[in-house]
């Protein structure tokens, strides 16, 4: 091993995308047979189709585990990603963009296959986001993008859930949460979308029962997962299964849940939602840069909240400004 080596608080596995985002109205989600507020997976010709038709938009380096990255970076964090783009345009503008953000970006681009994933994110007036993604070169990682000593040496290692489609990929994500855990690190995982939890529902409770040490999920996600409609029933389901449940709802605040405690976190104000793109994103950022910096549990869950009433006031996921500065002012840590 290289003396010289980084060593990271935190490395992040996700599907490397390209966040377009513009904002659209509701006649226009409807005019594309679309669900508002939902993420579906689409095919190279209709993501082609809605780009040609959106407004002027942002593009950025997106994907759920990379925008909790570069929370991590600008809250002042040592963070890494690993995502597969392809050697192309948006591949380009990918990795130079997380680079910016602060994440080293730990994959070598893919020489063949599909493009680089893409995902059109269509923000209506009232906040909501509707997300119309092509998966690309994203959904497929291998065994052998895992570096096994970058991973054994950082603190935690961060999984979302988007990416668990791919039997190659899913391989080489337990891959790494076993060279987590050998090491003596923390896995964390959030389960992204409800779809994606009844997708992969099954897998997912052997992944809470075994390796997962710190679950993050909104309320119809932690439902789906635990099978009660009842949310005070998968909070009682989910407490001792893992180290930490984070849970979140929105304008209600999150719940953080461990086998002896159960701490309710009032959410931050916003004067009005501009966009909710990242939002549990950044509140898994924020709560685990509070973890890294050693705070309380219910800290973190502010810390976190804060960082997603932010992210919720503006257009995309990134911040310009420094989070480390926001944190400070209003907490003095």
């Amino acid at each position: 091993m290289d003396d010289m080596r980084k060593i990271y608080d935190i490395i992040g596995i996700g599907n490397a995308i390209v966040d377009v985002i513009s904002h659209e109205s509701d006649d226009f989600i409807e005019r594309h047979g679309l669900i508002k507020d939902s993420m579906a997976l689409v095919d190279e010709e209709t993501a082609t189709g809605l780009y040609n038709d959106m407004h002027p938009a942002i593009q950025t380096s997106g994907g759920s585990a990379a925008n909790t990255m570069a929370g991590i970076a600008s809250l002042g964090g040592s963070a890494a990603y690993i995502g597969k783009v392809r050697n192309d345009h948006l591949g380009d503008l990918f990795a130079h963009d997380i680079e910016a953000s602060g994440v080293d970006y730990l994959v070598d681009p893919a020489t063949i296959g599909l493009p680089t994933a893409r995902s059109m994110v269509l923000v209506t007036p009232d906040g909501a986001r509707t997300m119309s993604t092509f998966l690309g070169a994203s959904s497929t990682l291998y065994p052998h993008d895992i570096d096994a000593e970058n991973i054994s040496t950082a603190e935690y290692l961060y999984c979302e859930g988007y990416i668990w489609d791919v039997e190659i990929t899913k391989e080489a994500i337990r891959l790494a949460m076993s060279i987590a855990k050998e090491a003596n690190k923390k896995v964390c995982f959030t389960l992204s979308d409800s779809f994606c939890v009844h997708r992969h529902r099954q897998e997912w409770l052997e992944l809470v029962a075994g390796p997962v040490d710190i679950l993050f999920a909104n309320k119809d996600e932690i439902c789906a997962l635990s099978g009660y409609e009842s949310f005070d029933k998968a909070i009682n389901w989910i407490r001792g299964q893992v180290g930490i449940a984070c849970l979140t709802e929105a304008e209600n605040g999150s719940t953080i849940v461990t086998a002896d405690e159960t701490i309710k976190v009032e959410a931050f104000p916003v004067d009005k939602v501009v966009d909710s793109t990242g939002a549990g994103d950044l509140y898994a950022a924020g709560f685990l840069h509070g973890l890294i910096k050693g705070h309380d549990l219910e800290t973190c869950g502010k810390i976190g909240s804060l960082v997603a009433a932010k992210v919720v006031a503006q257009t995309g996921a990134r911040f310009q400004t420094s989070l480390s500065e926001i944190v400070s002012n209003v907490f003095n840590l």
